[in-house]
């Protein structure tokens, strides 16, 4: 572990643009929003889409830094969205890859596009460990990055604990299979799932939260072991709106406040990366 190492909270923008009437969330102009975002330990956001030039201009600003995040599902659209990102300033950028019907040879340029792209423009590309992609599931993702062991990952992992139910058989046994994505995550979207939904608050004593813990706590554990003083990883909550199926609503109102919620992912995260910090001391002790 390097001294310098460390953790950096953003707010997916996603998330945000769609909060409910009644959220706390800070208001007003962007800039309100962002100054409101950094107050509350937010180091940078996440845009889905192309930010304004005003945008940009106010994250430099206030010293907020500024991730991307978009699909590729061809080899031309990793370098088209590598040197726009690089263009943008963007210090890295999380990939949704494929529809996860390719092949294997298919599959393969794809990855070697990524990882041509990322280091052609120095921008960090993150492959998503996301539903509806070639990361869609741990079998397949563990056997990507034997091959392409420079593979580096932004953390979804809701997607594999509801879409592949991690705790049907054996978490624990599963937990173990993943340990070579866990070792590669730089890029985490925070956000807790139960063997049947992808997006559930955060309450204490849940055995999926004890899950998601453990899993974060793993991945910061890995992080540390390997990262020189000027790395570090992103803890990004991503908790989308009941339009898309993540969010619950009752009678047309959400059930939780997503920005409330954000903030106590931020607090569990903080905690797990405390955690990973005395286990790397005390292992060389």
């Amino acid at each position: 572990m390097t001294q310098g190492s460390q953790l950096r909270c953003y707010m997916n923008m996603m998330a945000f643009d769609s909060l409910p009437k009644g959220s706390q969330a800070p208001g007003g102009s962007r800039e309100e929003q962002f100054i409101g975002m950094r107050e509350s330990g937010f180091a940078g956001v996440q845009f889905a889409d192309r930010p304004s030039d005003e945008e940009m201009v106010i994250c430099g600003s206030l010293g907020l830094g500024v991730a991307g995040s978009g699909r590729v599902n061809t080899p031309a659209e990793a370098r088209e969205l590598a040197q726009e990102s690089a263009a943008l300033g963007y210090e890295c950028m999380t990939l949704h890859v494929g529809w996860g019907l390719e092949d294997d040879d298919q599959s393969f340029r794809l990855i070697e596009s990524i990882l041509e792209a990322s280091e052609r423009t120095g921008v960090p590309l993150y492959v998503e460990t996301h539903r509806a992609t070639i990361f869609q599931d741990m079998w397949r993702t563990v056997n990507f990055t034997r091959r392409y062991p420079q593979l580096r990952f932004n953390g979804d992992l809701s997607h594999w604990y509801a879409g592949q139910e991690m705790v049907y058989g054996s978490f624990e046994k599963k937990f173990a299979y993943i340990k070579p994505i866990l070792q590669r995550i730089r890029f985490i979207h925070g956000r807790i799932a139960s063997p049947g939904c992808i997006q559930v608050d955060a309450e204490e004593g849940t055995p999926h939260l004890i899950h998601f813990m453990q899993l974060w706590t793993a991945c910061f554990r890995e992080f540390l072991a390997q990262a020189s003083a000027s790395d570090f990883i992103c803890f990004t909550p991503e908790l989308l709106s009941p339009d898309i199926y993540y969010a619950h609503s009752f009678n047309g109102a959400e059930q939780s406040d997503r920005w409330k919620e954000s903030l106590l992912l931020n607090q569990i995260a903080r905690r797990c990366f405390a955690q990973a910090e005395t286990d790397l001391l005390e292992e060389n002790v």
